[in-house]
């Protein structure tokens, strides 16, 4: 099935499931639909399996803590960034989040080097109340491609402390960003555009920026607090 009509055809079980109530009501699992359709969870809501730090072995002691059926950075805790032990190539991932006031983090991707931090950045941010998002403009705001492609002046983004729904898709070279039901942005990897924005962008001495690369799944620590749950992915052929 070709890659639009599988859209059209989750897009259709989806609301159906909605209207029907089939969506389960606990953070953190999966419906029947979601698993016919080939979702799986990276969060079970209990523990950190299937996540490191990044360049490590390991799971960070301290600043990332599992409470509440949610993965959580705690403000000032440490921990640095985390990863998922798997590499993904073309994929569709979704999540919950929220953001403290003046929070700042980010969900990266495409990682050049799978041991750095640098990679394309979805942004979650307190755009009113943290600095970066006034300095930065929209480039630097909630759904944007960091520093790259601004999202939408009229996107929805729930109030600070509320929750957000994420949704990013990388099918081969396309690449998606939606928030909370609507599309903010798309891009080609490796395409001359994008390459003319690199260029001009804070990346533009980062060998391979922007190139398609399989590799993890980066939630940032930027030293505030965020808050996620409903981390489910699906690899896309």
């Amino acid at each position: 099935m070709e890659y639009a009509e599988g859209m059209k055809h989750f897009l259709l079980v989806l609301a159906m499931a909605v209207a029907s109530g089939a969506f389960a009501s606990e953070p953190n699992t999966l419906t029947d639909e979601e698993k016919a359709a080939g979702w799986r969870l990276l969060f079970d809501g209990r523990t950190t399996a299937g996540w490191r730090g990044i360049g490590k072995k390991e799971f960070p002691k301290n600043g990332w803590v599992v409470r509440d059926g949610t993965l959580t950075h705690e403000a000032k805790g440490g921990g640095g960034d985390i990863v998922t032990e798997e590499n993904f190539d073309s994929f569709e991932l979704v999540w919950d989040w929220k953001i403290a006031p003046t929070g700042n983090s980010g969900l990266k991707y495409n990682l050049p080097n799978a041991d750095r931090n640098i990679g394309c950045e979805y942004q979650m941010l307190d755009d009113d109340g943290h600095p970066d998002g006034k300095r930065g403009g929209r480039l630097h705001q909630t759904a944007g491609l960091y520093d790259l492609i601004e999202p939408p002046a009229d996107r929805k983004v729930n109030k600070v402390g509320e929750w957000n729904s994420s949704r990013l898709v990388v099918n081969g070279n396309k690449v998606e960003h939606w928030l909370n039901g609507a599309k903010a942005l798309e891009f080609e990897l490796g395409s001359e555009a994008l390459k003319e924005l690199v260029a001009r962008s804070k990346y533009k001495n980062v060998a391979g920026f922007g190139v398609k690369k399989a590799g993890p799944i980066l939630f940032q620590d930027h030293g505030d607090e965020v808050v996620l749950r409903n981390i489910k992915v699906r690899v896309l052929k």
